[in-house]
């Protein structure tokens, strides 16, 4: 399997966490290809149409895109239980609030790095930075639950959206007012797959 990727994406360190987690690390070659939101490499454009990464590309079928449905197939071909069914709408809705925490956080990255300095909107970065700060705040109060036991994509999807907030917005401080949420993202970012897979600058 290939997996086409490019820079520090948080979407692209959830598939390899995912791997690394469900031992198929070893059986994913990694491409860089360019992923501007303004032009994408062909190669990344034949895999997935959006231009978006990351993408797999697999011997027995089509290329799949959407970090999600690349997590969910390799959690399907392992038979690694990240999904349990006893708490499987509980693992998609916050795995799905942290791939939106993410989606934000990029967004605001690219608010400030594709356009010209004086078309940066900030309002819209503010917007943005409110979605993660609800999202935080949800989290703290209704979700810390659902992050013990037996880990889940819930987990592996949250770590990563906290590990980007470190990368590209650290100055922010989500950690603020949100000691339990603090507490368990620096015991899951010891974890060896969070550890292989820390972005550098």
């Amino acid at each position: 399997m290939t997996l086409l990727m490019a820079g520090p994406s948080p979407f692209v360190r959830t598939v390899l966490v995912t791997a690394h987690e469900t031992g198929q690390i070893a059986e994913i070659e990694t491409r860089k290809v360019a992923a501007s939101p303004t032009g994408a490499d062909p190669e990344l454009v034949s895999a997935n149409p959006l231009g978006k990464i990351p993408a797999l590309m697999r011997p027995d079928g089509p290329a799949l895109y959407d970090s999600r449905v690349i997590c969910r197939y390799l959690d399907h071909r392992a038979q690694a239980g990240l999904y349990p069914d006893s708490r499987l709408w509980e693992v998609l809705t916050l795995e799905a609030t942290a791939q939106a925490m993410m989606d934000a956080g990029v967004s605001m990255v690219y608010e400030r790095r594709v356009r010209p300095e004086d078309m940066v909107y900030e309002p819209w970065i503010a917007g943005q930075w409110g979605k993660i700060t609800r999202a935080l705040d949800a989290v703290e109060a209704r979700w810390t639950s659902h992050l013990s036991g037996r880990l889940t994509m819930a987990q592996i999807a949250l770590g990563c959206a906290l590990g980007y907030l470190d990368f590209r917005h650290g100055d922010r401080g989500w950690r603020e007012g949100r000691p339990t949420l603090a507490a368990w993202y620096a015991r899951f970012a010891e974890r060896p797959s969070m550890q292989e897979t820390e972005p550098a600058a």
